[in-house]
């Protein structure tokens, strides 16, 4: 299978908004990153529009030429502006007030309704959908059950056992996704992978059978202030193999 790479360029956004400018510009960065051969981009419009706001999704909708990925809470509001977008996938997300960064998987067992509210209002104007998951069995369960087209497996304790050098916290946590990823698959689901991911760490990710697609966007952002998008992106594809 092959494995592809969608570019979250949150970040950019983060840069622009720290100066309250035009500058930079996450279209341009897109552009960058998909010249440089992702394919496709990732965005989270939140609910507080921190970062990303609905005219850079608007933008990204006319620009990207691969898949746009938005990441987005699974509310109202937010479905009705992704049915007016038309982006190739929607990933429903958790979504709290005061987090740095997403802090672990939507709980889709427990939020069934809402959610398969929202996975069929989205598919009902040609959009496919994931949901973002902890690696556990009810939670696969939960996203077949709820209609999902996709999963996307939150690879966050896989990175921070990569950070306390934990040996068996990292075999554990690939054997974890390895088993929900079978799991996935044979429930007739497609998986991604993402969060926490960077050039360090993405080697036993990338190893991993059955993932179709990582989304990877701060180590990538990072990296790019350092030696541009598209070594950036070039050298991510590089590690992943593709």
């Amino acid at each position: 299978m092959a494995k592809n790479l969608c570019v979250n360029i949150d970040h950019i956004a983060t840069i622009r908004e720290a100066r309250k400018v035009r500058e930079p510009e996450p279209v341009a960065a897109a552009i960058i990153a998909e010249l440089a051969g992702c394919s496709g981009i990732t965005v989270h419009l939140r609910q507080d529009r921190r970062h990303i706001n609905d005219d850079d999704v608007r933008l990204l909708r006319y620009t990207v030429v691969g898949s746009l990925n938005l990441e987005m809470a699974p509310t109202s509001e937010m479905v009705q502006f992704a049915k007016t977008v038309l982006p190739n996938m929607v990933t429903l997300v958790p979504e709290g007030p005061n987090e740095l960064t997403t802090e672990g998987g939507l709980n889709v067992d427990a939020k069934a309704a809402e959610v398969e509210a929202a996975v069929r209002a989205l598919q009902s104007s040609g959009i496919f959908v994931s949901v973002f998951i902890d690696p556990k069995i009810d939670q696969v369960k939960a996203a077949r059950k709820v209609g999902a087209d996709y999963v996307e497996f939150h690879t966050g304790h896989y990175a921070e056992a990569f950070e306390r050098h934990d040996e068996r916290g990292i075999e554990s946590e690939l054997l974890k996704l390895q088993d929900q990823i079978t799991l996935a698959l044979k429930s007739g689901l497609k998986v991604n992978a993402g969060h926490g991911l960077n050039y360090r760490n993405i080697k036993g990710i990338a190893e991993l059978s059955g993932i179709e697609e990582f989304n990877i966007g701060h180590s990538i952002i990072a990296r790019a202030a350092l030696v541009g998008m598209e070594k950036a992106v070039k050298e991510m594809l590089n590690l992943i193999g593709k």
